[in-house]
């Protein structure tokens, strides 16, 4: 009889337990270069049409480290050394893709891909279109985009508009090491070509990630990383970390309630989900490292007003880059790039504070 109540407790525990392990994902802590490393080397065991190409990918395990120890697992044929041809190892790529295969084109520097822009942007984008639909162009281009640590004018350009105005082109903007992880998987998965942007800045920034081989992110989809009532910021990339540190300090200077959002793809841009923040919040400021004519705020601004101009309270309030090439020197620089302070004072504005 004991044996018996033993052996029924036992299964009723195994019965809770699996359903504990389907509603709780097990979490590890990751930079964002390895969210990116976990993320590459997952979609290489799972197809083996996936590969990787670019400048020191390979044997030097990449510029910024986050294709380490891909090239000693995969070999030679997975992980592809470049020379210093953007064009050229771009051009492979799409070749590449319209074949069957998934390249992963790295940039040491989106700065570098402005070098290749005829196959990505008059190749890559519009394949499928001038083919009638007969190639797809499953391609992913990644690496940093935007300022780094002083490396001046040719080094620190914010591309994401530029790539944004071409039909064809998916763009993607990652803010913590889960997104990357997600967003990553689900562009290499795509088949359509995607611009995979990344930070410098932020490669060494630490948060959970889920321990799933299969976890994905789907593209164009915001999300909102701090609930708020009082305003809206949209911020992406480098700027989503110090949105929700300004956030903080208006709650406690103002007590003014803050939501951000990061679209965390800009094409296609969830325009919804910014829409229905500003329709709660009333107000907006918008938050980019990009220069601010033309941008990607630029244009979100504009859909705010065609999708929620009757619900605004204030003008919508845009914090850009300086309009001047990136300065060298370390205290210009920090006077031209967006900061905590220039959100502070933003935010105050549009909330007459």
């Amino acid at each position: 009889m004991l044996s018996l109540l033993l052996c029924q407790c036992a299964l009723l525990f195994a019965a809770h337990s699996s359903q504990l392990t389907a509603h709780f994902t097990i979490m590890a802590v990751l930079t964002i270069r390895d969210a990116l490393n976990q993320a590459l080397r997952e979609e290489l065991i799972r197809d083996e049409n996936v590969f990787i190409m670019g400048e020191e990918v390979a044997e030097y395990d990449g510029a910024y480290k986050v294709t380490r120890g891909l090239w000693k697992e995969f070999g030679d044929k997975r992980v592809v050394d470049a020379p210093i041809t953007e064009l050229g190892f771009a051009g492979l790529g799409v070749g590449a893709a319209m074949a069957g295969l998934r390249p992963v084109i790295e940039f040491m520097t989106w700065n570098f891909s402005i070098l290749a822009a005829d196959q990505i942007i008059n190749h890559a984008a519009k394949m499928l279109y001038m083919s009638g639909g007969e190639f797809n162009v499953p391609i992913v281009f990644r690496g940093p985009n935007g300022s780094a640590y002083q490396v001046s004018s040719q080094h620190s350009q914010a591309l994401e508009a530029l790539y944004s105005n071409f039909p064809g082109l998916k763009v993607v903007m990652p803010s913590t090491a889960a997104d990357a992880k997600g967003l990553l998987k689900s562009a290499i998965r795509d088949d359509n070509p995607v611009i995979f942007m990344e930070q410098e800045r932020m490669y060494g920034m630490k948060a959970e990630v889920p321990e799933d081989d299969d976890f994905t992110i789907p593209l164009g989809v915001a999300d909102v990383k701090r609930e708020g009532t009082d305003c809206t910021i949209v911020a992406r990339s480098m700027t989503v970390p110090m949105a929700l540190e300004a956030a903080g300090k208006i709650q406690e200077q103002f007590d003014v309630s803050v939501e951000v959002v990061d679209p965390r793809t800009i094409k296609p841009l969830d325009i919804d989900t910014i829409a229905n923040s500003v329709k709660k919040t009333n107000r907006l400021v918008i938050v980019e490292e990009s220069h601010a004519f033309a941008s990607v705020g630029a244009e979100i601004s504009h859909q705010i007003m065609e999708n929620a101009f009757d619900y605004l309270d204030a003008p919508v309030k845009r914090i850009s880059t300086a309009e001047t090439p990136m300065p060298y020197a370390k205290n210009l620089e920090a006077l031209a790039l967006p900061s905590v302070d220039k959100i502070v004072a933003a935010v105050k504005e549009v909330c007459y504070l």
